[in-house]
């Protein structure tokens, strides 16, 4: 599978409709991925902890999130056709999974928000197979523990909604002891799922400025992580820039 390299880091270049098309391939050949995405975000934070970095780094398929991505590599001379986000390829998967009877677990948030979201997810879904699932509060010695129980279920697919470096870490370091085929975190997506928050319009994501919308629900969380780090990502990426022009010479 082709493969470009953005501040060190692997993406494959797939629109949406290319990476489903790959996990179903993966699961009905009896495969084994982890699946990651880069946002600017995390772009900067990896570039602080290596072994954040290595999480990322190590997984067999790496979409780009962002449109932060997508611009700043075709900034680069790199071509990435679309942004694939964790939400949008999740719920896809899930659509899929009910087609094909691939069997899916949940790891992650508040017991009570991921009871409310498997309701949801069953009267959208009727037909998933829901082989188990559990909350995101749980230490790093019991990681093993859990993985275990996941295995125990016969998942195919497991959907990982812990926050980032956490979900990361498990999947890199657990993924062998699940025994499923397919591993991806998506983050917060648990919690719009839930009904917890709301994604922007269809206008705004297809704009690029989601994260202005994310800003503005929840401007003192989110402040840190979308101004600060949007304003070092740039200067991460002009000073890529420089670097290849003088490459080039």
């Amino acid at each position: 599978m082709n493969t470009i390299t953005f501040m060190g880091v692997k993406i494959h270049p797939l629109t949406m409709t290319k990476t489903l098309e790959s996990i179903d391939f993966i699961i009905n050949c009896g495969k084994f991925w982890k699946h990651s995405v880069i946002n600017v975000s995390k772009i900067v934070n990896m570039k602080k902890n290596r072994t954040f970095f290595n999480d990322v780094n190590n997984a067999d398929l790496i979409n780009a999130d962002g449109m932060g991505i997508v611009w700043g590599a075709r900034f680069l001379g790199l071509n990435i056709p679309e942004r694939v986000t964790g939400i949008d390829l999740f719920i896809n998967l899930l659509k899929l999974s009910e087609i094909r009877g691939y069997k899916v677990y949940f790891l992650g948030a508040r017991q009570e928000l991921l009871e409310k979201m498997i309701q949801n997810i069953k009267k959208k879904y009727p037909r998933l197979i829901i082989s188990g699932y559990n909350n995101g509060y749980f230490n790093v010695s019991e990681e093993k523990k859990i993985s275990l129980q996941i295995k125990k279920t016969g998942a195919q697919i497991l959907f990982v909604g812990i926050s980032s470096p956490k979900k990361e870490h498990f999947i890199n370091s657990q993924f062998n002891n699940t025994d499923v085929s397919f591993a991806m975190g998506v983050g917060g997506s648990f919690d719009i799922l839930a009904g917890l928050t709301k994604r922007a319009p269809l206008f705004i994501q297809k704009s690029g400025f989601e994260w202005l919308y994310r800003l503005s629900q929840e401007p003192k969380r989110m402040f840190k992580r979308y101004l600060i780090t949007n304003c070092l990502f740039l200067f991460m990426l002009i000073k890529e820039f420089i670097k290849l022009k003088i490459n080039q010479q």
